[in-house]
């Protein structure tokens, strides 16, 4: 039986994303045309659209499961940044690469970072069917960020994490935002960093439970 995702994604759209003040009408179009379907793995399609987070990658021995955030809380981290059709865009974690394939549609390029090499050759294959000629899949420590085409106007992280490294911030243009969801499940909380005069601050904006993004544990201090 074929299903209509156009129908889902229409309903997840009106369903969980505007009901959670997300009212950006840019970001708000991207999420009706991209296929969030085209980023699960065939037997999680029917799935795609559920307002959950969807397993995009088991665990293994190199790494922990990854997961494509749940649709509310991407759109509201997303609103959080203000993207400009001008803005060049650092993707942390693009996993499948849903997340980039709505920030292409917002931001003049996009550099999607993935540590998992089999998940970012998905992503890069499904993006190029798509057509998503302004983003780049590029492989790399999630940590490090990407450096080689730094600065960015703006950064996504796509999971939460403990704590962020000093050497995200300095690849921020001036004016540029970072956000990122810090903490544990029920605990972790949407931040929005900007840099102004070269100086990074940073405010909290939401509560947020989603899936953590390895590589960010905070380093355990050894306790007598």
């Amino acid at each position: 039986m074929d299903t209509d995702f156009s129908e889902q994604r229409a309903k997840m759209v009106d369903g969980q994303v505007r009901t959670t003040d997300v009212t950006d009408a840019a970001l708000l179009e991207a999420m009706l045309s991209v296929p969030r379907e085209a980023f699960v793995g065939f037997r999680h399609r029917a799935l795609a659209y559920i307002d959950d987070h969807i397993e995009i990658a088991g665990a293994s021995g190199s790494g922990p499961a990854r997961y494509l955030m749940q649709p509310s809380p991407f759109a509201k981290l997303v609103q959080l940044a203000e993207i400009r059709p001008t803005d060049f865009v650092l993707d942390i974690g693009c996993g499948t690469g849903y997340s980039a394939a709505v920030l292409s549609r917002l931001a003049s390029s996009v550099i999607a970072l993935e540590s998992d090499p089999a998940l970012a050759e998905r992503a890069s294959s499904t993006l190029s069917e798509l057509g998503c000629d302004n983003v780049a899949v590029v492989t790399g420590s999630l940590r490090e960020g990407y450096p080689a085409e730094a600065p960015y106007d703006v950064i996504l992280l796509e999971g939460a994490v403990e704590e962020l490294p000093e050497g995200l911030f300095e690849q921020l243009k001036e004016g540029g935002r970072l956000v990122a969801v810090e903490g544990h499940g029920n605990a972790g909380v949407a931040r929005l960093f900007l840099k102004t005069t070269g100086i990074v601050s940073g405010r909290s904006a939401f509560n947020a439970a989603i899936r953590p993004l390895p590589g960010f544990e905070r380093v355990r201090s050894f306790e007598f």
